[in-house]
């Protein structure tokens, strides 16, 4: 659609809608997410057809094998290693004699419940991770009798040194920069697992850190050792016990479940930190019986009712008018897909990993196994990489899932960024740098080599983050979206207000101000792009944001004192820099501007995340000029253009980016989600977020107490959605053929806000 045409549909219906739409009920059906269920008819052959299962801390990989097995990975979100990388917990294998034949064969995800379902001749088998407890339940039905067997299948096995090359993608503990020579430190060895031995009636293994490699050596180069904390990687332990009805072991790696026509094996998943290897088992033993202290079928059914809660809250579903193509199928079923991941690996004790969550499987370069606990760009958390599996979780009303990210870097680590930020710069306030491990620390890569007390500049000497101070900005910006859509006031005083202000504290005390009390931000960089600049767009666009924001919060909420510092902030922040080109004016990356060394576009951060210009703002050409002008572009890894086109409104473009984006995943994996590697690893996390974002964006959008429908919505598809809005808001809505037809609004009284851009079908 061009903007012309949308210019006028917004001059039209700006205030409210010209004639009232039907408010409707919508059926149950709308709610299914049935229609993306992934069935195949064929079983695999192996890890690179597996299918994703979990409860949000405990995940799998699983496939069934040409010979009739049932294989999974298992994984977690806090099974961290003594070296700082994210571990699998281990690979078990289920197998059935007689084996069931693979000659007639089903298998679906079933999304509306969180269950592999599978047919194997006239054999059923049903894979869940339970929702609500730590445990991972294998059940298998037939018509005729058999023995099943679960063997445990451990890769480490004994010490293995990481070889060099890897730890360059990897590790990260010691990573120079290819080609810059660091002392040898010795090798980087992962450790075995160790089997529990001489169980009764079950089989079990753990991990343990009998060492931590890292923590000490980081905090100590980087100034921070008087930060007295617990050691986050020793002794941390983490593993499984599988068990089963009458199942009886052979040896310390195989169950038997006797003759039967039905067999089930329960594997319980538990991380515990520090403990010793009897109170890790005392701790699980606890998990064990609460669990089982309610009756599977009691707990299956609470399994059941969370998925269709889930479900329930909010989907899009897309179809094009024209039945040849399945262009906004695709695009639905991956976004269907991408929550699905997000949700199985979304609510643990630590952030999403935007290199692959807790799905990878084993990892290939250049042809050659690095096991399944490899992944591209290692263990840590990279902001501008982290923040992309979140950013559509509220609109999708998901909140839960973003506890993890905050709990992190804005509540566990709080006073670590400040004292950082008080040792490295001798200023107040805090700042969040680029590249942190879960602990707090800089990458040794990002900091560098040389011990803090023999430096002049303290900063970290990785010129692609060094000034890099966008990630505070953005936290707090959204943190404030979370207080908009679900005010709560605890929250937004215990934790969004004393970590915005201390991030805006930081860039008032560490720059100066010119003869007119406006702040000078040099040095400074725009994102990893721009090296030498001044007033950079992302930090420019993020302070002004941010302090309006705060400034309009309700007075109940937040003290005098504190609405006159934002305020004091506020009058000192730049304006958002433009440039021309062609005679023509659009926004720069910065107010100065040198050294490209990237391939971002910082210059359009006004548009997303933080909203300053957008196709209802007035600035809205000058921000459709800055993309045509921007110097990268693509729809695949975490490049945004999807995102920044449909703010701006660019309809026909959104969905055309959209579309590829969808349609492109790994070529080796049979999951259709799981995208990548892009510049990441697969499944590439940033890959689906993105795709979230954008398609939301294109059929909802809001800004204060407005919101939009279909600011950027092409004409050729029709929809279905129920979306998330601020205040406590759902919208549901029906597009044909580009009409809006029906709408319901909860609350009613929030009818009047929703502004529609495009034609009323009762018009």
């Amino acid at each position: 659609m061009k903007y012309g045409i949308r210019h006028l549909l917004i001059t039209l219906t700006v205030l409210a809608f010209a004639r009232p739409i039907h408010a409707v009920s919508f059926s149950p059906e709308a709610a299914s997410p049935a229609r993306y269920d992934v069935v195949w008819n064929s079983p695999s052959k192996d890890q690179n057809g597996s299918m994703p299962l979990g409860n949000g801390s405990t995940g799998v990989n699983a496939w069934i094998e040409p010979n009739g097995d049932l294989v999974f990975y298992i994984s977690r979100t806090d099974s961290w290693g003594d070296n700082g990388r994210l571990l699998k917990i281990g690979r078990v294998r289920i197998s059935l004699n007689p084996a069931p034949s693979t000659d007639d064969f089903l298998q679906t995800l079933s999304l509306a419940d969180g269950t592999l379902k599978a047919r194997c001749g006239k054999t059923d088998i049903r894979l869940w991770v339970d929702a609500n407890h730590p445990v991972i339940h294998a059940e298998f039905h037939g018509p005729e009798e058999t023995v099943a067997t679960a063997a445990i299948e451990l890769w480490r096995t004994e010490q293995v040194a990481i070889p060099p090359s890897w730890e360059c993608s990897d590790v990260h503990l010691f990573r120079p920069r290819p080609g810059e020579p660091w002392p040898k430190s010795g090798p980087t060895v992962m450790e075995p697992d160790t089997l529990l031995r001489n169980l009764e009636g079950r089989i079990g293994w753990h991990h343990r850190n009998i060492k931590s490699v890292g923590p000490a050596m980081h905090a100590k180069i980087q100034g921070m050792d008087g930060f007295k904390r617990t050691d986050p990687l020793l002794h941390r332990t983490f593993g499984a016990v599988i068990q089963g009805e009458n199942a009886t072991p052979v040896d310390d790696t195989h169950l038997i479940s006797p003759k039967s026509k039905t067999h089930r094996f329960d594997i319980y998943v538990h991380t515990e930190h520090p403990a010793t290897e009897s109170e890790w088992l005392a701790a699980l033993e606890k998990h064990i019986a609460a669990t089982e202290a309610t009756p599977l079928e009691q707990r299956r059914a609470d399994h059941e009712a969370w998925w269709k809660a889930f479900w329930e809250r909010s989907w899009i579903h897309a179809e094009d008018t024209d039945k040849n193509k399945n262009d906004a199928f695709v695009v639905s079923r991956g976004y269907a897909l991408q929550r699905f991941i997000n949700a199985c690996g979304g609510r643990g004790a630590y952030p999403i990993k935007f290199n692959g969550s807790i799905f990878t499987v084993e990892g290939f370069e250049n042809g050659e196994s690095r096991g399944p606990d490899y992944r591209r760009w290692g263990s840590g958390y990279w902001w501008q990489n982290t923040r992309l599996p979140y950013i559509s979780m509220l609109t999708s009303g998901d909140v839960e899932m973003t506890n993890p990210l905050y709990k992190m870097y804005c509540r566990d680590l709080f006073d670590y960024h400040k004292h950082r930020a008080l040792r490295h710069t001798g200023h107040g306030g805090l700042y969040v740098p680029e590249c942190i491990y879960f602990w707090g620390d800089m990458f040794a890569e990002t900091y560098g080599k040389t011990p803090f007390e023999d430096r002049e500049d303290k900063l970290q000497d990785n010129r692609y983050h060094k000034w890099e101070w966008v990630s505070g900005l953005e936290l707090s910006f959204m943190m404030l979206d979370r207080f908009e859509h679900t005010q709560d006031e605890v929250f937004l005083k215990e934790t969004t207000i004393p970590f915005a202000t201390e991030v805006l504290k930081f860039f008032v005390e560490f720059y100066e101000v010119d003869e007119n009390g406006i702040l000078v931000m040099h040095p400074s960089q725009a994102l990893e792009t721009w090296w030498e600049c001044t007033n950079p767009m992302d930090p420019v666009a993020g302070m002004n944001a941010v302090t309006d924001r705060l400034l309009a919060l309700p007075e109940h909420v937040r003290t005098p004192q504190l609405r006159e510092y934002w305020a004091q902030v506020k009058a000192k922040l730049p304006p958002l820099p433009t440039r021309e080109i062609d005679g023509e004016k659009i926004f720069a990356p910065a107010e100065s501007f040198d050294m490209r060394k990237n391939g971002e576009n910082p210059e359009v951060y006004c548009v997303f995340p933080f909203r300053l210009c957008s196709f209802e703002k007035p600035n809205a050409d000058i921000g459709r000029r800055t993309l045509k002008h921007r110097h990268s572009s693509g729809n695949h890894g975490w490049r945004q253009d999807e995102i920044f086109m449909a703010y701006l409104g660019l309809a026909d473009e959104a969905r055309t980016n959209l579309v590829g984006r969808a349609r492109t995943h790994h070529k080796d994996s049979r999951f259709p989600a799981f995208w990548g590697p892009n510049f990441d690893w697969i499944p590439d996390q940033d890959h689906g977020g993105v795709l979230m974002k954008a398609f939301q964006s294109m059929i909802l959008q809001t800004e204060g107490r407005k919101i939009f429908i279909a600011p950027a919505w092409p004409k050729d598809w029709n929809a279905n959605f129920k979306l998330h809005a601020p205040y406590q808001t759902v919208v549901e809505g029906r597009v044909e053929a580009g009409k809006l037809v029906d709408l319901k609004v909860t609350p009613e009284s929030r009818r009047a806000d929703v502004i529609c851009l495009i034609s009323s079908g009762h018009d």
